[in-house]
Order: C-alpha cells, then sequence, then structure tokens
C-alpha cells in the first residue's frame, strides 16, 4: 500500500513539475509582467497538487482504520470467550447489542467510552446487534459468527459492507429473523442473492440501496426466494418501467397504429 501511494505521489509530482515548468517558461519567455491567467495557473496547480496529496493519505489512513477495526479479536476470544470476545468487538465499532433473555442494551457513549458489565456473563450469547453507521467489513464479521443465537442485525448506512459481507451471513441461516441492509451503498443484486440461506429471515429492508436499478423486480425475486419473508423498502413497480422504454412503446404502438390505418 505504501509503494503504491508512494509511486503515485511520483507521478503526481512529475505531472505538476512539467506543469510548473511550462508556466515558468511562459513567465521567461520574454514577456515583461506576467498575464494574470498565467499566474492564476501556477496557484492553481499548486493548490491542486497538495489537495489531491492530503485526499490520498486521508483515503489511506481510512484504510488503516477500518484494517485496525476488523481485525480478529483473538487474544480476547482465547482468555475471555467467544461472546465477550463478539461484545468486546461491536462496542469498539460503537455498536450496541443485546443478550439473549436480557432487556438491557450494551452501547458506548458519544466518546465512545463503554461500560465493562457484560463480562460478568461470559456464557450469555448475543441476539440482537445494531451496527449502523460502524465500519464493519466481511473481516471482522469473523468475531461474531459463532453468535448461532443472533435473530436481529442492523446494518443500516454500513459502508463497508459488500457482496462478500452477505455472503458470509450464511452461519446466521438457522437463527437470523431480522436484517437491515438500508443505505449500504456497496451492495448489489448479487450480493442480496446469497440472503437465500437465511431460511429464518422474516423482514429484510433493502431501502436505498443506490446499485440496485431495479428495486422493485429484487424485492419480487426476493419474496420468491425467500417466501416467509417481508421484504420493505422497494416499491413493486418502482425501476420497472424505464421511462425512455416508456417512451419507445408509446412510439411503436403509435406507428403500429398509423400502419394499421393505412390498411384501413
Amino acid at each position: 500500500m505504501a509503494a503504491s501511494l508512494l509511486s503515485q505521489a511520483m507521478k503526481r509530482c512529475s505531472a505538476h513539475t512539467c506543469a510548473a515548468v511550462a508556466v515558468r517558461r511562459a513567465l521567461s519567455s520574454g514577456a515583461a509582467t506576467p498575464s494574470v491567467f498565467t499566474r492564476f495557473l501556477l496557484k492553481l496547480s499548486h493548490y491542486f497538487y497538495d489537495v489531491e496529496n492530503i485526499l490520498d493519505w486521508n483515503d489511506w489512513l481510512r484504510s488503516q482504520a477500518v484494517i485496525r477495526k476488523n481485525r480478529l479479536f483473538g487474544y480476547a476470544q482465547k482468555n475471555f470467550g467467544k461472546n465477550v470476545a463478539a461484545a468486546y468487538y461491536i462496542l469498539t465499532l460503537r455498536g450496541s447489542f443485546r443478550f439473549a433473555g436480557q432487556s438491557e442494551w450494551f452501547r458506548p457513549d458519544s466518546r465512545g467510552r463503554f461500560s465493562y458489565d457484560f463480562m460478568s456473563t461470559p456464557d450469555a450469547q448475543i441476539e440482537e446487534v445494531d451496527l449502523s453507521g460502524t465500519l464493519i467489513n466481511h473481516n471482522g464479521l469473523e468475531n461474531l459468527v459463532k453468535q448461532n443465537k443472533l435473530q436481529t442485525l442492523s446494518l443500516r448506512g454500513c459502508p463497508e459492507v459488500d457482496d462478500w459481507f452477505l455472503a458470509r451471513l450464511h452461519v446466521f441461516g438457522e437463527s437470523l429473523v431480522a436484517l437491515d441492509l438500508s443505505h449500504c451503498s456497496r451492495i448489489t443484486v448479487g450480493g442480496l442473492a446469497a440472503l437465500q440461506n437465511l431460511r429464518k429471515l422474516e423482514r429484510l429492508d433493502i431501502s436505498g440501496l443506490p446499485r440496485l436499478q431495479n428495486p422493485g423486480l429484487v424485492r419480487i425475486l426476493l419474496e420468491e426466494m425467500l417466501p416467509h419473508c417481508q421484504v420493505s423498502g422497494a416499491e413493486y413497480e418502482q425501476g420497472l418501467i424505464q421511462p425512455d422504454s416508456q417512451e419507445q412503446t408509446e412510439d411503436h404502438h403509435q406507428a403500429s397504429t398509423h400502419t394499421g390505418l393505412r390498411h384501413l
């Protein structure tokens, strides 16, 4: 990753140097006073070079944060058990959960701090999880796969949830009842097809998925695939008839009508 960033930086540096040299040549080409436009170009080249570098480093730092947050909590599993490790992982992501047989939800405060009271019940398994808006990805899901009593999972607005993630959810096929995938920008039809293994699923939210071109058709297919599941977030007619296709159909109908009239 570092080598890739270095290579990109060198390419941009080279491009920036060429642009700067070109502008400086224009400045020294004989004109006594450089034009306002020439000076503007030079300043602009410096500005965008700096902005690009900042954006690259920001993307790299974010990717490192995703990797760090989704590491396997093997030490916690070995020393405190799978349930405590899963609970700790959820809270470090700023998510929340509820143990089976309990009404209390464990969640961090606005600063990400939380109580360690959950460690007093190492045998209790997690039944409900809310990870909305967190950075969970398919690697981090490995921390939860042993929670075979998990019934409710909310992933609303999770930017790292993708088709690979959905394919891994089959481990909850005998327990998961409710799943919220709304506003997950990386999910496609291919990922939703992997939900066929969730035999107990009763509620599924697919609202606000930008990569679904025909949400209405996807809802129909999901209901056929999961006949006992109530799918929400997409109307049946949504995306089924595209405006261009409708216009073409109307034009074809009008042309057919005119042709028929001629024969008459």
